[in-house]
């Protein structure tokens, strides 16, 4: 399998950001983003996928973390799919379960080409810290618009609002892993009856 890297900028008026990835690294990370929680969850999904993962960006933080979150959200999936390049030999599915403490979270994705979310997290409480737990939500919908991907996520239980986000990431980070992983049996094949994804 060719090169499974990526580097994407994207810059506007709300936000500047680069992001790369190594699809097949280690789990290191590098990040600048002024939004401390975020990095924290970032770096579940480069530890939990082993991708190695930088993102650097730069927002209109003065008026609230929004932009910088959703865009970051955006840039990450167009990374990965470039990174995925025409998604030959991939698993294409990948799911997983993770608990902390109380809570369990369970995330399941398809490199479908077609973006779709379903997202059933209910947090007792609006922020974590200083950061706004609506958020989250607005970083996976750019996400699985710009990776074209098809997103399930559910926290089945739990009570500590930091313990839901991070059962959250890892999982998430877990089944990108899964499904970005190169097939050996569908080497060179596209795993889909329709030709294309």
């Amino acid at each position: 399998m060719s090169d499974r890297t990526s580097q994407v900028e994207r810059n506007t008026l709300e936000t500047q950001i680069t992001v790369s990835i190594n699809l097949d690294g280690s789990g290191q990370s590098q990040f600048d983003t002024g939004v401390p929680f975020l990095e924290h969850m970032l770096d579940q999904i480069a530890r939990h996928g082993l991708f190695d993962i930088s993102v650097i960006a730069s927002g209109d933080l003065h008026i609230d973390a929004h932009h910088t979150v959703e865009d970051i959200g955006i840039t990450l999936g167009q990374a990965f799919l470039q990174a995925l390049g025409d998604k030959k030999g991939i698993h294409r599915y990948g799911h997983a379960y993770v608990p902390l403490d109380e809570a369990l979270s369970r995330v399941v994705i398809d490199f479908s080409g077609r973006p779709g979310l379903t997202y059933n997290v209910e947090f007792k409480r609006a922020r974590i810290g200083d950061f706004d737990v609506d958020l989250l939500l607005e970083f996976f919908r750019g996400f699985i618009n710009h990776a074209g991907v098809t997103l399930h996520i559910d926290n089945l239980r739990g009570l500590n609002a930091h313990h839901i986000a991070e059962t959250i990431f890892k999982a998430f980070g877990r089944a990108l892993r899964m499904a970005a992983t190169p097939d050996q049996r569908m080497s060179g094949i596209l795993p889909s009856t329709k030709g294309a994804l």
